[in-house]
């Protein structure tokens, strides 16, 4: 929230002026055209219909403002027979609901035939069922109109089930651009390993130890992730961080129920207290604890009040802290961990928001897990992530497979 979504939206729209860079449009600098010029429909997210016209009317105003003598109805109902909307074209848009205004305001982009859609968080209004139904509406109509749309959400499940190419912005900086599945798998840094996924990735502080005359291994404070030799090129760069601290990212699927005499190649072990089972149906998400000490993302946990007397004079910090968050942006940003005197016998104290435990595994929802079980887990070293304190993705190294990161 707040890191710069709707202003790009505005600038390529050419509602906002383009400070430094360049906007190309099929190629060409278009920095300076002026709006009308860039032929572009915008979806707002509050519907943005005018409450004294008719659907019809709604969607042929811009026909009617472009082509002043043209009879606008045949594209009007057009749109309406694509979107399903023929039998609300002589309603008012406060005799509709939510669901139906939002057919109406993208009836009123798609009628323009614009070359390209900006949709700023359209559906961020309606209830989830309703958005679920939207979410694969718009994606086939992009795809049948074959227009370029610039989407923008600050829901992550949304962003990977409807891109192509998704992008990640934090403190107005660019973290990532990339495909879903290569922006899951291969995030750059931290922050967009913990933005993309659910449940959020488990994110846990390690040493890196390797000794001369034994295995290498992560320590993750009671226990810790010994790596399977021999040591694959990505794990051999790691003995550069020897004794540092590092940050081990473990998505829910990284992680099994299972003793060692199950293990698969690549798999090492450790164990989890339950905490908590989160029955979904179709699966369960169980919360483990493991003593390991927890890393908190600063921008996407709860913020938690400052303490009295060191209140910012005023809205957005003092000069000298929003240089400070601006230089925090340009790089993942620091990763700050949990404090433990919160927590009840020296233990971690959970971040806010999220319940007891350190490990999230999802699994089948056949097991009978309860509160207190010590139950055997596997690790998948293979699908491990290692940041740097700086929050940098290290392991797998960056340098690998460009083809998945291009």
């Amino acid at each position: 929230s707040g890191c710069g979504k709707s202003t790009v939206l505005r600038m390529i729209a050419g509602l906002e002026e383009i400070d430094d860079g360049e906007l190309l449009l099929d190629g060409e600098h278009a920095n300076d055209l002026l709006p009308a010029d860039r032929r572009m429909a915008m979806v707002f997210q509050n519907f943005a219909l005018y409450p004294s016209m008719t659907s019809r009317d709604n969607i042929g105003f811009p026909l009617r403002i472009e082509a002043p003598g043209a009879d606008p109805r045949p594209r009007v109902e057009a749109t309406a027979r694509m979107l399903g909307i023929e039998e609300l074209l002589d309603r008012f848009p406060g005799q509709l609901s939510g669901g139906e205004r939002q057919r109406v305001a993208m009836g009123r982009a798609i009628a323009r035939r614009p070359t390209a859609f900006l949709m700023d968080e359209p559906l961020s209004n309606l209830d989830a069922k309703l958005r679920n139904h939207l979410r694969a509406e718009i994606s086939g109509l992009t795809r049948t109109l074959g227009v370029t749309t610039v989407y923008v959400t600050h829901d992550q499940a949304e962003a990977m089930s409807l891109g192509d190419r998704v992008a990640v912005l934090r403190g107005g900086v660019l973290q990532q651009v990339g495909t879903p599945r290569t922006v899951y798998a291969l995030p750059r840094n931290v922050f967009v390993a913990a933005f993309i996924g659910t449940p959020r990735i488990n994110l846990l502080r390690g040493v890196v130890r390797a000794p001369l005359d034994g295995a290498m291994t992560i320590s993750l404070g009671k226990q810790f992730l010994r790596l399977p030799e021999p040591l694959s090129l990505d794990h051999q760069l790691l003995r550069v961080q020897q004794g540092r601290e590092v940050i081990v990212g473990l998505r829910s699927e990284a992680v099994r129920i299972g003793d060692r005499a199950t293990a698969r190649p690549g798999e090492t072990h450790i164990t989890g207290l339950v905490e908590h089972v989160e029955f979904q149906g179709h699966e369960m998400l169980v919360h483990f604890n493991t003593g390991s000490r927890p890393a908190v993302v600063p921008d996407l946990e709860a913020p938690r009040p400052a303490p009295p007397g060191r209140r910012r004079r005023r809205e957005g910090g003092t000069v000298l802290e929003r240089l400070r968050d601006r230089a925090g942006a340009l790089r993942a940003g620091p990763v700050v961990t949990v404090e433990e005197p919160d927590g009840p016998a020296g233990e971690p104290a959970p971040p806010e928001g999220r319940l007891p435990g350190d490990l999230i595994v999802r699994t089948t929802p056949d097991l009978a897990l309860r509160h207190g079980m010590q139950v055997p887990l596997l690790v998948d070293i293979a699908h491990m992530f290692v940041f740097d304190q700086h929050g940098d993705r290290i392991c797998p190294a960056p340098a690998r497979l460009p083809d998945l990161e291009e």
